[in-house]
């Protein structure tokens, strides 16, 4: 008789003692293989995981584009109420609230020279609620003049332009000064040079006059405010010598005789102050500085809340009230690409760096 095991029909033959393990291995979808084989089991349980979980990211992403915005939207701003940069932003959130139905809030957080107001937006979540309004030379300064406070370019994701700022160069009408030169002659012969007015440190009128007094060989030390108000009420005081402000606010008090306006920061001369010369007329036109303002949200916002918030701000500014309103302020509108917008910041950031070295500018 055979001592071989007897086959009983329709059982099949175990596998020896990895038959169990290849019995669970087989019912998570895992196949064994022997030990140095190549695999050949396709993009397997993690590769399908990471691609449904990519596709779920997409997906929750697209969702929340078309839910967009799902509460009101803050616009933050980093100077005080009245100024150029609050009041221009007053009137870009009124415009895009009326042609979106948006819910859009303005709000002042002030500090730093708008350092504050960035570190915020920086920092807040990057769903398009929270938004910067500012200006590229200060936003760039700021950043370089304090490190590690936050990212100038990549702590955001640009959105658009949103206009141009055109300032002049004014005196208290009580000032000796009839002229540009005559106010740098004051600077030379007055004991610690001239009081500038500015709003914050590496503000546009910081900037513009550190560069002009330095091009000049005029002592000068920079008074750093938190807005325009403040600024202007000094100014007009006569407890500065001079500052800079936007040829609406600054050319009112012209007007008025409360301020004398000695230059402007243009390619042209101004059609509100035809008597006053550009700094290229009188030899400082390589001193001029980038004057213009946009919009940013936080780095990370999906590109697809990026497009609404531009083609929303995009709509706004062809609004005729508002064009007509930013004309008046001497603040004409101009848009962009978020790449253009991107490419400036880059140049503002690589510029103003080297503004604080050679100046050695100290927050």
């Amino acid at each position: 008789m055979s001592n071989s095991p007897a086959v009983i029909p329709g059982r099949r033959e175990a596998a020896g003692p990895e038959s169990s393990q290849a019995k669970i291995l087989s019912g998570t979808g895992f196949r064994a293989r022997a030990f140095g084989a190549p695999r050949n089991d396709g993009p397997g349980f993690f590769g399908s995981l990471l691609t449904f979980l990519a596709a779920l990211l997409l997906a929750c992403t697209n969702a929340a584009a078309q839910n967009f915005p799902s509460r009101p939207i803050t616009l933050m701003v980093g100077l005080s109420p009245g100024g150029i940069t609050d009041t221009v932003a007053r009137t870009y959130a009124n415009t895009l609230s009326k042609k979106s139905g948006w819910t859009i809030v303005v709000e002042n957080r002030t500090g730093a020279g708008g350092g504050v107001a960035a570190t915020y937006v920086q920092n807040a979540t990057p769903d398009g609620h929270t938004l910067l309004i500012f200006s590229g030379s200060q936003h760039a300064t700021v950043a370089a003049v304090t490190p590690g406070m936050y990212q100038s370019v990549d702590g955001f994701s640009p959105i658009s332009l949103l206009f141009d700022l055109t300032t002049i160069l004014v005196v208290p009408a009580r000032s000796p000064a009839q002229s540009f030169e005559q106010l740098f002659e004051l600077g030379r012969t007055k004991p610690g040079g001239l009081l500038m007015a500015t709003q914050g440190v590496g503000s546009p009128p910081h900037i513009l006059g550190s560069k002009l007094t330095a091009a000049a060989k005029v002592p000068m030390q920079p008074v750093h405010y938190r807005g325009g108000s403040a600024l202007m009420t000094d100014l007009i005081e006569a407890r500065v010598d001079f500052g800079f402000a936007s040829v609406a606010s600054g050319g009112a008090f012209v007007k008025d005789g409360k301020l004398k306006a000695l230059a402007i920061d243009a390619d042209v001369r101004s059609k509100m102050l035809p008597d006053v010369p550009t700094l290229a007329e009188l030899g400082y036109g390589n001193q001029k500085i980038a004057n213009w303002f946009g919009v940013a949200a936080p780095a990370g916002t999906p590109p697809q809340i990026i497009e609404a918030l531009r083609d929303g701000f995009i709509k706004a500014s062809q609004d005729e009230e508002l064009q007509q309103k930013l004309s008046e302020l001497a603040a004409p509108v101009v848009t962009s690409t978020p790449e253009k917008m991107r490419r400036l910041m880059i140049d503002e950031k690589d510029a103003m760096e080297e503004f604080v070295r050679v100046f050695q500018i100290r927050n």
